[in-house]
């Protein structure tokens, strides 16, 4: 590229003469001042063209992409002034590699700033991919961002003629030994991966374990998942575990309201009527109890010794369900006392066949 820019300028640079500091010089600030025209109107006319569109993306690309061209050009100019003076070898070998290894920096970190974009304006909107969302993007923009750093350590080093196959060789078998070093920790992350893809909860969520702890989730990490109890203690789980355990996320579904139970029982011979009145009538008058769906009253058994009844009435959040049970609970005993409902309790008679003999 460079010897047919070159024979291109050729007849313009004869007009300076013998004098190839002079054609050099004048390489660098024809560049120079190129990089500038670049700068203010060729970037300036795509932005204008960019503002007419509805999409953000592209005024995002454009501001990325002007330090990286700019840069370019006057690394292309550098490049070409010292293949005019021809210095020879080493030192032409050895600048050539130095522009190129600037060049790649400048166009990595390039590749980085527009992936990230592009990763986040994806995230916003799941429809285009619903894996991808704002939980998911960290990894993501990491795996990314790895990806990005090996590709140029492996053109940067192919710039200055590094044979990569030792390199290659030796990260394959330290890659192995780490694999069985840190097994534990890679199954951590993958399963980290995989419930971030999955979502099968996410942070603010009350989840219950198989162990029965139950919480809201307070952070969702590569490596452990946390949740904070109703006793304010943190729980920190694997996500090893987590990923191959049965979790019940009472916030999820299509709602996050959760429906409580309320069980009560009256005495044999009680209007089940009332009974069912006055329930409803509690429900319907407490205000975290919410209008839709409606509460319910549902007769559920015969019990030993009382109709046992159950009250099933939802609320807007998990989090609410000890605070309302109690206030139902007090609400129930203070009716039934009112309505002179009884509330019947184990009652034991114990009778006496006759008393020992006084001797």
């Amino acid at each position: 590229m460079l010897n047919n820019l070159q024979s291109w300028l050729t007849p313009y640079l004869d007009l300076l003469g013998d004098h190839p500091w002079l054609k050099a010089l004048s390489v660098v600030m024809g560049f120079l001042v190129l990089a500038w025209i670049f700068d203010h109107f060729i970037s300036a006319t795509l932005r204008r063209l960019a503002a007419s569109t509805r999409f953000d993306f592209d005024n995002q690309l454009i501001d990325h992409l002007h330090s990286p061209v700019y840069f370019s050009v006057i690394l292309l100019g550098t490049a070409l002034a010292v293949n005019l003076l021809n210095i020879g070898d080493p030192y032409d070998g050895i600048i050539f590699s130095s522009l190129l290894t600037i060049a790649y920096i400048v166009w990595t970190i390039f590749l980085i700033r527009v992936i990230r974009s592009m990763l986040r304006v994806v995230a916003v909107n799941e429809q285009y991919l619903p894996v991808l969302h704002p939980q998911t993007l960290p990894l993501f923009e990491n795996l990314a961002l790895i990806i990005i750093f090996v590709l140029a350590v492996y053109i940067i080093f192919s710039a200055w003629d590094v044979d990569m196959t030792a390199w290659l060789a030796s990260a394959g078998i330290v890659g192995i030994a780490v694999g069985f070093a840190a097994k534990d920790t890679l199954a951590n992350l993958f399963s980290g991966v995989f419930i971030m893809a999955d979502a099968p909860y996410k942070i603010g969520d009350f989840v219950v374990l198989d162990t029965m702890e139950r919480g809201e989730i307070t952070h969702i990490g590569i490596r452990s998942t946390r949740l904070r109890t109703r006793d304010d203690i943190e729980i920190t789980v694997p996500n090893s575990v987590m990923g191959n355990t049965k979790i019940i996320n009472e916030s999820g579904g299509p709602h996050e309201k959760f429906r409580i139970r309320v069980a009560v029982g009256v005495a044999y011979g009680s209007d089940i009527d009332k009974v069912r009145e006055v329930l409803m009538d509690i429900a319907l008058n407490d205000e975290a109890v919410c209008e839709d769906p409606e509460p319910r009253v549902r007769f559920r058994t015969f019990g030993a010794s009382s109709l046992d009844f159950e009250l099933l009435c939802w609320i807007d959040q998990p989090v609410l369900r000890g605070r309302v049970i109690d206030a139902l609970n007090c609400q129930v005993y203070k009716r039934f006392i009112e309505e002179k409902i009884e509330i019947p309790y184990s009652k034991h008679d114990l009778y006496i066949k006759e008393l020992p003999s006084r001797e």
